[in-house]
């Protein structure tokens, strides 16, 4: 899965890795009883309610939010900054 991790973290806890810029986490089916459970191998935890899934695939080539060709001459540069808080904040 491929999404975004809300950028503020609990209180005396450390920003989580991945949490300004775009995300990528596993979704692993675990039978009838567990269902379908996330975990985030970067960050060493399940993600709960942090993470907003922007898209399911089945790696990350599948969901990766840049993608495209560019074409002509000339340096480039892009520059990307997120930041995600819960809504009324």
């Amino acid at each position: 899965m491929c999404g975004y991790l809300e950028t503020r973290p609990p209180e005396g806890k450390e920003r989580l890795t991945g949490a300004d810029a775009s995300h990528a986490w596993v979704s692993v089916f675990c039978g009838e009883a567990a269902g379908w459970v996330d975990a985030d191998p970067t960050n060493n935890l399940l993600p709960g309610e942090r993470p907003i899934t922007v898209a399911w695939g089945r790696d990350f080539s599948d969901v990766s939010p840049l993608r495209g060709v560019t074409l002509g001459a000339g340096g480039q540069r892009l520059s990307v900054a997120v930041d995600v808080m819960p809504e009324g904040e």
